[in-house]
């Protein structure tokens, strides 16, 4: 029965899970990372931008980044430092979209893209410089991680042994509704952005009239995520992404770690029955943390998602 004790407690300054989310997205500095890009066309003639760390490892990291997030931010930085620091190459990749510039197509990403994160592995491999590969993701990419190992397990290539993955919203549908709107204005500003972008490229396929009154994710994925990604509807798209469905096919050990205070997630979000039925998937749900939060309490700098990440995936202790 795969559920893990945590002892893991925020910094007392931090005393609701708002400002576990908050505080460590807007002041942690991660410094020391120099990534080297590279542009990988995908096979429907797109492009997915990669940012690699590398160190001549023959082990790689692959990290999958949260909503309208991308490579720099702090805590995909403080991901790559942590496990160069243990000589462990990172590939961190940008959705389609996110990496500050449009993609080329009408379509962009979404939470259950799977298959980019299938094209950006099956892409690493073919390098042939690794013997081992890891995957990590926060929240959105999270979701897609979970997803990619459930859907299709026998198809994972053997190289890939671990994972671990941070504040996942497993269930699309209830996470959409339980975002607040503070957090949800933010976000539907910056897609809004996106889509201005897009309709620059492509005035007949958008209509942004009336986007300002949107007010909630489950109306943005019915008029837009869902028509521009071959779903039917919103509840589709939530049905057919959501990660929690394909749980109890992973194969490779896979550690999930969600706070219990994070405020993007519902009771839906916790796994318990899925994680005491594997032998595989591993739950842990400290009682604080926030959405990808998990500020450090220790003197050596690292966030707990990152000495989690660490202690799974390279069997430390």
């Amino acid at each position: 029965m795969p559920l893990l004790p945590s002892a893991y407690r925020a910094p007392f300054y931090l005393f609701n899970g708002h400002l576990q989310t908050i505080v460590p997205s807007l002041f942690r500095q991660v410094t020391g990372i120099t990534y080297t890009r590279e542009r990988l066309s995908t096979p429907d003639n797109d492009f997915l931008d990669l940012d690699w760390s590398r160190v001549g490892a023959d082990a790689l990291l692959i990290l999958s980044h949260g909503l309208e997030g991308d490579t720099m931010r702090p805590y995909m930085q403080g991901m790559v430092k942590a496990f160069n620091e243990r000589s462990i190459d990172a590939l961190a990749w940008n959705y389609r979209s996110c990496s500050g510039e449009p993609n080329k197509l009408l379509r962009s990403y979404h939470l259950g893209a799977s298959d980019d994160l299938g094209i950006v592995i099956q892409h690493a491999l073919a390098t042939n410089a690794y013997k081992k590969v890891y995957l990590t993701g926060f929240s959105a990419g999270g979701n897609i991680t979970l997803k990619y190992l459930g859907e299709a397990p026998d198809q994972v290539p053997a190289e890939v042994q671990r994972a671990a993955v941070f504040s996942v919203p497993i269930d699309l549908k209830s996470s959409a509704k339980r975002i607040s709107k503070v957090y949800t204005r933010r976000f539907l500003k910056s897609l809004g952005k996106k889509l201005e972008q897009k309709k620059a490229l492509y005035p007949d396929d958008l209509d942004l009239k009336a986007y300002n009154v949107l007010w909630s994710f489950p109306e943005f994925d019915n008029r837009y995520t869902a028509p521009l990604h071959g779903f039917k509807d919103a509840d589709d798209y939530y049905a057919r992404s959501s990660s929690k469905q394909f749980i109890a096919s992973i194969k490779v050990p896979t550690l999930l770690v969600n706070a219990l205070n994070d405020p993007f997630l519902t009771p839906d979000c916790y796994p318990v029955q899925e994680a005491e039925n594997s032998s595989t998937f591993y739950l842990e749900t400290p009682a604080t943390g926030g959405h990808v939060g998990f500020a450090s309490t220790a003197g050596n700098g690292l966030f707990y998602s990152e000495e989690r990440a660490l202690q799974f995936l390279l069997d430390e202790v």
